[in-house]
């Protein structure tokens, strides 16, 4: 696909390789259609989705449904085991085949009864017997690209693209350090917010703790923000606190687990942000989903051990739904209203030289992502 080229527009500051030189990139980044819809094929149809958890899927008939933008895609563990990922469209006329999550023996589309096994072969036509130069094997499900990552399951719509694990380096060896316990780890609960914002604005939010002192006082007053630093690597970033303040403070109560730290974060291009918070083995994903322009999708999902909660997870996820993501997302939707002023186009990411706990580092790491998955020209 050729992608239109990005180039500074009139009035626009240069965008560059070096943040602490750097603009940030022009508000109509966040807002215009035309990007948005580039970003579709640049971003999200060439890029790992995270579809899920291994929990979800562990029985043979299991499955879990996607969405990437008008894409939809199903992953299913085959009758020996294997994980497989389709687009979640029959052959036949295209209705959709699957909805939400669950268990069956055949997939079975609702519009005509085609049936399919989880392997994608077609399995029964109906009133096909007798049709001439009809082959079933003609007709098997387009198959998506699947992986499992640290428990986790991410499909990739492009065919060619490099594996998760070989675009990520050190990244499963850095979560599975702050949560030694992840392979016993199982789906709890999923919170879901609607944003009135671009998508882009909540990573920038998430990618920096410049605003912590003074947004989040509780998530201050819960990590040590002395020993607060983020660090940026090829397509993920880390957010770590090496030590908690103190196991009684504002946010919430916990006993020291297994690992003491105060808080441990990462960001996986291009929409993915991964928690583990300080106490009993859990592990929590906020997935940040673009549907439209200055509209997005979040759904935050826990996992705990077993999948069940106990009165200490149960506190550290209110804490989470009730105080520090709404605090985000107010963050958030005014920016993006100021996006749209005539008084704002850019502003200069703050970088100090030991990119400190207040260092806006990673937003740029990011938004340079974004910038070269586009190909635009903006310096």
């Amino acid at each position: 696909m050729n992608i239109p080229i990005l180039r500074l527009a009139e009035g626009d500051a240069p965008f560059c390789g070096d943040p602490r030189q750097s603009h940030t990139i022009p508000a109509r980044f966040y807002f215009d259609r035309q990007i948005f819809d580039l970003e579709k094929e640049a971003i999200f149809y060439r890029s790992w989705w995270c579809a899920g958890h291994k929990s979800q899927v562990a029985d043979p008939g299991c499955y879990i449904t996607t969405q990437i933008h008008d894409q939809s895609v199903f992953v299913g563990r085959t009758r020996s085991g294997e994980l497989r990922a389709f687009y979640n469209v029959c052959q036949h006329r295209g209705h959709e085949l699957l909805t939400g999550s669950g268990r069956a023996n055949l997939i079975v589309c609702p519009y005509h009864a085609w049936a399919y096994d989880f392997d994608g072969t077609l399995k029964a036509a109906r009133n096909t017997d007798d049709m001439e130069n009809f082959r079933k094997c003609d007709f098997s499900l387009k198959p998506v690209r699947v992986e499992e990552f640290c428990g986790f399951v991410f499909v990739n719509l492009d065919p060619d693209a490099a594996t998760l694990k070989e675009q990520t380096g050190d990244l499963e060896e850095e979560i599975r350090h702050y949560a030694p316990q992840i392979d016993t780890l199982a789906f709890a609960r999923r919170d879901t917010y609607d944003v009135d914002c671009n998508w882009k604005v909540m990573i920038d939010n998430f990618l920096e703790c410049y605003h912590c002192h003074t947004a989040h006082k509780d998530f201050v007053d819960l990590v040590d923000m002395d020993s607060y630093s983020t660090k940026t690597h090829q397509l993920y970033s880390s957010q770590v606190s090496n030590a908690a303040r103190s196991t009684e403070n504002n946010a919430y109560s916990f006993k020291k687990g297994e690992v003491d730290f105060g808080y441990a974060g990462w960001f996986l291009w291009p929409n993915l942000t991964i928690w583990v918070y300080p106490g009993e083995p859990n592990i929590s994903t906020l997935q940040i989903i673009p549907a439209g322009p200055e509209r997005t999708i979040e759904y935050q999902d826990w996992f705990v051990p077993e999948g069940k909660v106990t009165g200490q997870l149960k506190d550290a996820i209110e804490y989470q739904r009730d105080v520090l993501q709404p605090e985000d997302i107010s963050l958030c939707l005014s920016v993006q209203k100021g996006l749209r002023s005539k008084g704002y186009n850019q502003g200069r990411f703050v970088v100090d030289k030991t990119k400190s706990e207040l260092s806006e580092h990673a937003v740029h790491h990011f938004q340079k992502l974004v910038v070269d998955a586009l190909g635009a020209e903006l310096s």
